[in-house]
C-alpha cells in the first residue's frame, strides 16, 4: 500500500489515499486501479510505502490452552520444545492446584508427581496429544520451579514489558499468541548431591539451589571487568549484584566509562537520577549497584578502553580478569577490546541494542570466532553536493543545519584562536599549505576578525539577518541561475530529475515566527563566541522584530561562472583555483594590518553542540536551518524534538530490549564459569517489534594450517630468549616457513628485499624494535610482539599467529 504526492499532470494521484501496487521492480510497479478518467501524466511525483493496520483475533486462555496453534520459536535445535513445554507448565500449574506449592528443590518426588500429571492432561489432548514426553526436561522444570534467576526475569521483564507498550500504543505486532522459552544448556549437568549446601535464608538460595553452591562460589569470587555503564552497563551491573558475582572475598568488579550523566540517558539508564546529570557514569552506577548488594567488590575507573589507557588497563590488569562484559555503543570500541580480549585469551560477553532490535555474541576463546572476525558494511552517506545543494529528504537538512552549526559556532572559533595563540606559525602553515582548504580557513579567520567582527549585540544581529539572506536567498538564486529550471544534463536528460528538488529563494519577513526564531538563535549565539552580553530587550521578540527590520541588505545578483559541485563521489567542496597562494598571501596582509586593533589576550568562544539543554538554543539554530532550508525545497519541515533525534544522532533505545540482551548476556555468564562446551553457548538475534527470537551455536574461528601446524586468531606464537634476528629467521625456518618482513609496530624491522637489512641479522630483536620502532616497553613487561609475514616452499603466503618475543 503507498500514497502518492507531488505527482504532475495526473493530480488525482496526490489525495493522500493509500493505494495497493504490485509487480515492483527496481523502476516500475503496476498500480491497480483505473485511471483512464485521470489527466495525463507529465512529471515527477513520490511514492511512499504506508503500514496498514493489522486486525488480529486472540484466543480465550482457556481455548488457547486447549488449542495453541502455532508457538513462536526461539531456538531451531528446539523446534519441538514448545508444545512440550506448553504441557509441562499446564501440569505445574495443576501440581500447584493439588499441592498448593510449586515442587521442592530436589525432590524426586515432587519431580514424579510432576510427571504423572503431564502424562495424564496428555492423554486428554487429542489431536494435539504427543507421542512422547521427554521426562528429563520436566524433572529439570520440577527442581527450579520455585526458583526465580534473576537473568530469566530480566529477559522476561523485557518481552512482557514491550508487549504491554504494544497494548497500549497499538504499535509494532503482539506476541500470537504463546512463546516459550527454555535455557537448560544453562545449567550443570550434575547438582543433586550438593543440594543439602544451600541455607534458605541466603539472598541467592534459588539460584545455588539450580545451579549449585560450586557455582555460586566461583561466581562471588569472580573478577569480571564491565566496559560501560550507559543503558547496557546500567543492566548488567544490576544483573550482576543481583546474582552475587564479586560479592565474595575474592571477587572484583571493575566498570569503566568516560561519559558523564546526560538528562536524555534517564529514559533507560535507570541507575541514575536527575540529580546525578553531570556527574561521572561509572561512578553513580557503581554506588547504585552497591546498594541492591552491600557485599559487592566494585571498583569504578573514568577511563575509556583504549590505546592511550594502556598504562591503566596494563598487561597485569588484563591477565587478573576472569571474563570481559562489553556495555558499548560504538563499533571502534568493541574492535579495541575485543582485541585485547584475544590477546590475553579472555572470554567477552558482546551485546548491543537498536530501536527494538537486540543482538548478544559470546566470544571464548579457541571455541569461538571473535567479534573482529565479522563485519557490518558501512553506513551509506548522503553525498556533499546532495546535503549542500540538492537535499531531497528532511535528513539531509538536518545533517547540513548540524555540520554548518559546529562550523559557525565550533570549528570556526577553534581556527581563530589557533591564529590568535601562535599567529606566525599558523600564517607559515597556510602559505606552506597553499590549497582551497587553506584558503577558506584563513578566509573564515579574517570574516571573525576583520570583516564581520561583531563589538556590540547589534553587529550580533546583523550578522544573523545576513546570514539568513546568504543561506536561504542568495545561494539558492545562484543555483537556479547556474542550474535553470529546464536545463539538461550531457546525457540530454533534465537536470533537476527526481530526486532533484527545484528550490526556490525566501523572502524574510519578521511576520514569520520562524524566520525571526532562526535570527534570534543565531545573533544570540554569535554574541556568546564574541562574550557579548544579550541585552534584555533583545529577549522580547516585538521589540528584536524591530530592530532587525531596521537592518538594510544590499540586493543580490547571481554571477556567471560560478562553479557549483555536483559530482555525488566528491569529497570536499572546496574547489581549487590557480591563485590560491597569491590569495593566501592577501588575506595574511589583511591579518597583519589589523593586528593592532585586537586586543591583546582576546579569545574567541568555542560552542561545542549539545543537544540536551534546552535553553541554550543549539536546538533552535540547527531546527531554524534545517526548516528553512526545508521551505527552501519544499521539503516537509520538522519540530524540535524530530529535528533533536535525528541532528544529534540520538540512537533509537528503550529499557525493553536493553532488559533483553543484559537478561542473555548473563544467562551465558553461567555457562562461562560451569565451564561448559561450546555447543551450549547461545548468540542472539532478537525483535521485540515483530516479536522475532533467533538464537544459534557461535560459530567456531576459523583454522589456519601449514603442515602439521595449525591455528587461529586465538594463538600467539611465544618465543622464549633474547633473540637475534637471524634466530627469529631460523625458528620460522624449522616450520618449513620463509619469514621475509618483520615489523614491530609501525616500523620494518626487516625486509629480504633490503640488502641493507641483511646487517640487522646478529642484532638482537629486542635493540632493533628499540632503535628502529621507538619501542618503550613498560617495566612490568617481559615481552614485545612483532608481525612476521610469511610463505611456504610454493612461494604463497602463509597468515601466521602475532609472534611474542619473551626476552
Amino acid at each position: 500500500m503507498v500514497v502518492f504526492t507531488e505527482i504532475h499532470g495526473m493530480t488525482e494521484l496526490n489525495d493522500g489515499k493509500p493505494r495497493r501496487v504490485k509487480n515492483c521492480r527496481p523502476y516500475s510497479f503496476l498500480l491497480e486501479e483505473d485511471t483512464t478518467s485521470f489527466g495525463i501524466y507529465e512529471k515527477g511525483g513520490i511514492v511512499t510505502q504506508v503500514k496498514q493496520p493489522k486486525v488480529l483475533n486472540f484466543k480465550s486462555l482457556r481455548e488457547a490452552l486447549k488449542n495453541p496453534g502455532d508457538f513462536l520459536l526461539s531456538d531451531f535445535s528446539k523446534f519441538d520444545r514448545p508444545p512440550l513445554l506448553h504441557l509441562a507448565f499446564q501440569a505445574l500449574d495443576e501440581f500447584k492446584v493439588q499441592f498448593g506449592r510449586l515442587p521442592a528443590f530436589g525432590s524426586e518426588e515432587d519431580a514424579i508427581h510432576l510427571i504423572r500429571l503431564a502424562k495424564q492432561i496428555n492423554e486428554g489432548a487429542g489431536d494435539l496429544k504427543l507421542e512422547s514426553i521427554d521426562e528429563d526436561i520436566l524433572r529439570r522444570l520440577s527442581e527450579g520451579a520455585k526458583a526465580v534467576l534473576n537473568p530469566m526475569a530480566a529477559m522476561f521483564g523485557g518481552i512482557i514489558g514491550q508487549e504491554v507498550v504494544k497494548a497500549c500504543s497499538g504499535k509494532f505486532h503482539p506476541l500470537f499468541q504463546f512463546f516459550y522459552f527454555d535455557s537448560l544448556e544453562s545449567l550443570p549437568d550434575e547438582v543433586a548431591q550438593e543440594h543439602g549446601e544451600t541455607v534458605s535464608d541466603n539472598r541467592y538460595y534459588a539460584q545455588a539451589s539450580v545451579f549449585g553452591h560450586q557455582l555460586q562460589e566461583k561466581l562471588q569470587d569472580a573478577k569480571v571487568f564491565v566496559v560501560g555503564a550507559g543503558a547496557l552497563g546500567c543492566e548488567i551491573l544490576k544483573n550482576l549484584a543481583l546474582m552475587g558475582v564479586a560479592c565474595g572475598g575474592k571477587g572484583k568488579l571493575i566498570v569503566t566509562d568516560d561519559d558523564v550523566i546526560e538528562k536524555s540517558n534517564l529514559s533507560r539508564q535507570f541507575l541514575f537520577r536527575d540529580w546525578n546529570i553531570g556527574e561521572s557514569k561509572s561512578t553513580v552506577a557503581a554506588s547504585a549497584a552497591l546498594a541492591i548488594n552491600p557485599y559487592l567488590r566494585i571498583e569504578a575507573f573514568q577511563n575509556r578502553v583504549s590505546p592511550e589507557t594502556e598504562n591503566v588497563f596494563d598487561d597485569a590488569f588484563w591477565e587478573s580478569i576472569d571474563v570481559v562484559i562489553n556495555a558499548l555503543d560504538n563499533v571502534n570500541a568493541r574492535l579495541y577490546v575485543d582485541s585485547r580480549c584475544v590477546y590475553f585469551q579472555k572470554p567477552l560477553l558482546e551485546s548491543g541494542t537498536l530501536g527494538t532490535k537486540c543482538n548478544t555474541q559470546m566470544v571464548i576463546p579457541h571455541f569461538t570466532e571473535n567479534y573482529g572476525a565479522s563485519r557490518d558494511p558501512p553506513e551509506k552517506q548522503a553525498p556533499m553536493c546532495t546535503l549542500h545543494s540538492f537535499p531531497h529528504n528532511i535528513n539531509h537538512c538536518l545533517t547540513w543545519a548540524r555540520s554548518e552549526f559546529e562550523g559557525l559556532m565550533e570549528k570556526t572559533p577553534t581556527e581563530v584562536n589557533s591564529y590568535l595563540s601562535k599567529p606566525e606559525e599558523y600564517k607559515a602553515s597556510m602559505v606552506l599549505a597553499g590549497d582551497a582548504q587553506a584558503r577558506e580557513l584563513l578566509e573564515k579567520v579574517v570574516e571573525c576578525l576583520v570583516a564581520e567582527r561583531c563589538r556590540t549585540f547589534s553587529d550580533c544581529l546583523f550578522w544573523a539577518r545576513k546570514k539568513f539572506e546568504e543561506y536561504f536567498t542568495n545561494k539558492i538564486k545562484q543555483l537556479t541561475f547556474t542550474f535553470p529550471e529546464d536545463s539538461v544534463t550531457s546525457t540530454g536528460a533534465l537536470f533537476w530529475s527526481p530526486p532533484k528538488r527545484f528550490p526556490k529563494p525566501l523572502e524574510f519577513s519578521t511576520e514569520d515566527p520562524s524566520h525571526l526564531s532562526f535570527i534570534a538563535a543565531a545573533a544570540y549565539l554569535k554574541a556568546q563566541t564574541y562574550g557579548i552580553v544579550v541585552p534584555d530587550w533583545a529577549k522580547d521578540f516585538n521589540r528584536l522584530a524591530e530592530a532587525v527590520n531596521e537592518i538594510k541588505l544590499p540586493s543580490f545578483t547571481p554571477k556567471q561562472g560560478v562553479k557549483i559541485v555536483t559530482d555525488e563521489k566528491a569529497t570536499s567542496l572546496s574547489i581549487s583555483a590557480s591563485d590560491d597562494s597569491m590569495v593566501i598571501n592577501s588575506l595574511i596582509k589583511v591579518l597583519d594590518e589589523n593586528a593592532s586593533s585586537i586586543a591583546p589576550g582576546f579569545r574567541m568562544i568555542s560552542i561545542p553542540f549539545e543537544k540536551d539543554d534546552d535553553t541554550n538554543y543549539h536546538m533552535d539554530l540547527i531546527a531554524g536551518l534545517a526548516n528553512m532550508r526545508a521551505r527552501n525545497y519544499a521539503i516537509p519541515e520538522v519540530d524540535k524534538l524530530r529535528a533533536k533525534l535525528i541532528a544529534g544522532r540520538i540512537i533509537p533505545a528503550i529499557a525493553t530490549t536493553t532488559a533483553l540482551a543484559t537478561g542473555l548476556v548473563c544467562l551465558e555468564l553461567y555457562k562461562i564459569f560451569l565451564g561448559h562446551k561450546v555447543e551450549k553457548y547461545r548468540n542472539t538475534f532478537a525483535n521485540l517489534a515483530l516479536p522475532l527470537f533467533s538464537m544459534a551455536e557461535p560459530v567456531s574461528p576459523k583454522v589456519f594450517r601449514h603442515q602439521e601446524l595449525s591455528w587461529s586468531v586465538w594463538d600467539r606464537w611465544a618465543i622464549h630468549g633474547n633473540i637475534t634476528l637471524q634466530e627469529l629467521l631460523d625458528w620460522f625456518e624449522s616450520k618449513g616457513l620463509t619469514a621475509y618482513s618483520i615489523s614491530c609496530g609501525q616500523s620494518l624491522l626487516y625486509n629480504n628485499i633490503f640488502p641493507k637489512h641483511r646487517d640487522r641479522l646478529d642484532r638482537k630483536v629486542l635493540d632493533l624494535a628499540k632503535d628502529i620502532a621507538k619501542l618503550e616497553i613498560p617495566p612490568s613487561r617481559r615481552h614485545f610482539d612483532v608481525v612476521v609475514a610469511c610463505e611456504d616452499d610454493n612461494g604463497d603466503d602463509i597468515d601466521v599467529p602475532l609472534v611474542s618475543i619473551y626476552f
